[in-house]
């Protein structure tokens, strides 16, 4: 079930788990959520100074969730197989299923809802702040 807590277990730290810096991890790897794996495809400077751009595919296994959390720049999504509830704060609840594509503004609390009956994989790609921790 989602809750309004689970930042320190957040969503995307899961799916992507590693702290976004200028160019590798940084510091202790934060918690993973069980059923949630993650394949970091490019990451590279840009598109301005102070800013990173990271690709990633996420999988979420049937029946697992992803907590609320916010980000410290864009996080933009399509989804390639499965289906994902995508709650964000001032917006109504997004169904998404496969040919979909998402976004979330910068510092917007949203969550991975209700658990599909089958695996979900998403391409996502952050633009984020430099040195600044991927989720919270």
């Amino acid at each position: 079930m989602l809750t309004r807590r689970g930042f320190a277990s957040c969503a995307v730290c899961a799916v992507t788990g590693f702290i976004a810096t200028d160019a590798s991890a940084q510091g202790a790897p934060p918690a993973t959520t069980a059923g949630v794996t993650r394949k970091i495809l490019t990451q590279m400077d840009g598109p301005a100074p102070g800013y990173v751009t990271i690709n990633v595919e996420a999988e979420i296994e049937a029946g697992a969730t992803v907590a609320r959390h916010t980000h410290p720049g864009i996080e933009s999504g399509y989804i390639i197989e499965g289906s994902l509830e995508l709650p964000i704060d001032g917006q109504p609840t997004k169904m998404l299923k496969p040919g979909d594509a998402f976004q979330v503004p910068v510092g917007t609390p949203h969550a991975g809802g209700k658990p599909s009956d089958k695996k979900t994989t998403i391409a996502i790609t952050y633009v984020l702040e430099k040195g600044k921790p991927l989720a919270s």
